[in-house]
């Protein structure tokens, strides 16, 4: 069978290539063509375009670069004409994802849409359109199905795919993490997760580096990817006292007695790490107007939504700053009755995202479509 997958970021890549290796097991002669990234390159898709070039974060950023955008879809559409998939298959992307579910369907491929689009949060018009245009929604957080079910969706809830990462993940001793990336071995590890995006990257780490003077004692390292130029964090770092290490955020993880996160998946792979964590975000102040006034939940991490309280703390736009983000990390670090609070939340999230398996649940419904 051939398939045509859409991921638009970091983490659409890691998750399109989990479920990529799970169809190849039921479908050894799958055939990959891909906008993705080198995770999903990896597992034998035929990349026609990288994720790097399709990634722009916010309002604001959208419309400066709108013509590349709209470029980016005429030639994928051209593009999924030419391939004729038996199966089209969209990551999240909603703003890229949705518009090429309404062109397959016009023009009769099938469309299985795997990881929503938070039209819980704002948006739920779009709703509509997946329930018109998507033949099967696979959802991967425990409220999204009831939520689809209202609306008479095709929905299956198939658990996090994090789940099935952690699983699989080797423990990174603090030893072997510390001397293969020249770290020190007397001082706690602080991680930095600024983001995927080259705009959240530049907005949020500034910040986070104005804080570690504060911190004397502990060693911040960044989580850098390598779907960022390394010279963005080159000029950035520079004449701080910091660290980075590329592609190894778990690892990273595993080995930091706190981390500062942007807000997105990587706020969830903390938590089920059981790593206490600062929520930062920070868009330019355009876009976080128009983001105000249409999104309609109370938290903007993952961690949050699903417990449905504030579990992590949230700095958002202004209040992400120096003086906010020092007093609580600081709190983090020094608060033993906070830890143990936040560590007995985590429980209960972990419990609500089920057992791993997300992957081959995904697999085993897209096999039911295209057979």
């Amino acid at each position: 069978m051939k398939y045509y997958i859409i991921a638009g970021e970091a983490s659409g890549d890691l998750h399109a290539a989990n479920l990529m290796a799970e169809i190849r097991k039921k479908d050894p002669k799958a055939e990959f063509r891909a906008w993705g990234g080198d995770m999903m390159k990896r597992q034998g898709a035929t990349l026609v375009k990288h994720y790097r070039h399709m990634a722009f974060m916010g309002f604001a950023e959208v419309v400066v670069n709108i013509r590349t955008i709209l470029g980016n879809i005429n030639e994928c559409k051209k593009d999924l004409i030419a391939y004729q998939p038996d199966l089209v298959i969209l990551v999240d992307y909603p703003g890229f994802n949705l518009r090429i579910a309404k062109f397959a369907h016009q023009n009769h491929l099938k469309v299985c849409y795997y990881i929503s689009p938070q039209v819980w949060a704002w948006k739920k018009r779009r709703v509509y359109k997946i329930k018109r245009y998507v033949n099967k929604m696979l959802v991967i957080l425990p409220f999204e199905e009831p939520f689809y079910n209202e609306y008479g969706v095709n929905v299956a809830f198939v658990g996090h795919p994090l789940l099935d990462e952690l699983a699989k993940m080797d423990i990174a001793t603090r030893s072997s993490f510390v001397h293969k990336n020249n770290l020190s071995e007397k001082r706690e590890i602080i991680a930095l997760l600024p983001g995927s995006r080259k705009q959240e990257v530049e907005r949020i780490l500034p910040v986070m580096l104005k804080i570690i003077p504060k911190f004397p004692q502990y060693q911040f390292v960044i989580a850098g990817v390598s779907s960022i130029d390394e010279e963005i964090y080159s000029h950035l770092i520079q004449d701080t006292d910091v660290r980075m290490v590329e592609n190894q955020t778990y690892e990273l993880l595993q080995n930091s007695s706190a981390a500062l996160v942007t807000s997105g998946t990587a706020t969830l792979e903390c938590a089920l790490l059981d790593v206490p964590e600062v929520v930062c975000y920070k868009a330019s102040n355009a876009s976080y107007r128009i983001a105000k006034s249409l999104i309609k939940v109370p938290y903007i991490s993952l961690v949050n939504l699903i417990m449905e309280k504030e579990v992590v703390k949230e700095l958002i736009q202004n209040d992400l700053n120096e003086e906010n983000l020092t007093k609580e990390l600081d709190s983090l670090l020094k608060n033993p009755k906070r830890q143990r609070r936040l560590l007995e939340d985590l429980d209960v999230l972990k419990d609500r995202l089920g057992n791993s398996g997300a992957s081959e649940k995904a697999a085993t419904v897209i096999m039911s479509m295209v057979r």
